[in-house]
């Protein structure tokens, strides 16, 4: 799919001025490409935030819990950048912060202390991180570091819903490989409902096209759960846990610690 997003953006929307970007109530990153994408996008984005909690809501949560397509658990502290992440197939727990890539590993029964191996599986395990964090959180990002954001039109999804679809491009994010998605958000209650992902600007074809659905309450956001083939679970947000989640190779029953309401 290739779209000369720019001249789109112009065409179907516009820019957005210095002025509405200091009153939104959801300010871009410091790297978003403000002036690459358009208003209308950038007005689609900010009612999916609202939709999903409001940016204070995204803001204040801090500690969350998910497990991705049944393979890896994390425990993400936000605000550190800490994060752990255990294999649920194998005997592997990575300990890492995602803010300096330092990181301890644990496999088959032992801490592994060779740097070049821990830096193997850290940098592995941050990977893991961009990518399965991208499917938990993507709505709350779309004006991220890296972010252009363009109008696209009216299009249903695959189950006939209507939906305004974005085109969001992603290129020198540190929160997610360079890429292309359209992201269709729903006419009525403003939450993501599918998205499609493609390599790059030259594929005419999705890898995947797949529903974003199941949405529950969480804390004070909203998380959705179905993607298809590749359902996220054991989504939990929390008011505070014990450091040593973060810092034991020990593995935690979660289900002992109080939700956020």
């Amino acid at each position: 799919m290739r779209i000369i997003c720019l001249a789109a953006c112009l065409l179907l929307g516009g820019t957005i001025s210095i002025a509405q970007v200091k009153k939104t109530p959801n300010p871009p990153a410091p790297g978003f490409d403000q002036s690459g994408s358009d208003a209308r996008a950038i007005q689609i984005a900010d009612a999916v935030m609202e939709a999903m909690g409001g940016r204070t809501a995204w803001d204040e949560t801090q500690l969350v819990a998910w497990t991705y397509d049944g393979v890896r658990k994390f425990v993400w502290n936000k605000y550190s950048g800490s994060v752990r992440i255990d294999n649920l197939r194998d005997d592997q727990t990575i300990l890492l912060n995602i803010n300096n890539d330092m990181g301890r590993v644990y496999r088959n029964g032992e801490e592994l202390t060779q740097p070049d191996s821990v830096a193997k599986y850290v940098k592995q395990s941050k990977k893991h991180w961009l990518n399965d964090s991208h499917w938990l959180f993507m709505p709350f990002k779309l004006k991220d570091t890296g972010v252009t954001l363009c109008y696209v039109g009216d299009e249903p999804t695959q189950s006939g819903k209507p939906a305004d679809v974005l085109l969001v491009t992603y290129k020198g994010s540190t929160n997610v490989a360079s890429a292309q998605y359209k992201v269709w958000v729903d006419k009525k209650s403003h939450l993501v409902s599918q998205w499609a992902h493609f390599q790059d600007g030259n594929d005419k074809e999705p890898t995947f096209t797949l529903p974003w659905e199941g949405y529950e309450q969480h804390g004070t956001i909203l998380l959705a759960t179905e993607r298809g083939e590749r359902d996220l679970s054991d989504i939990m947000v929390f008011t505070g846990l014990p450091g040593e989640v973060f810092s034991d190779f020990t593995r935690t029953d979660l289900s002992r610690y109080p939700e956020a309401k």
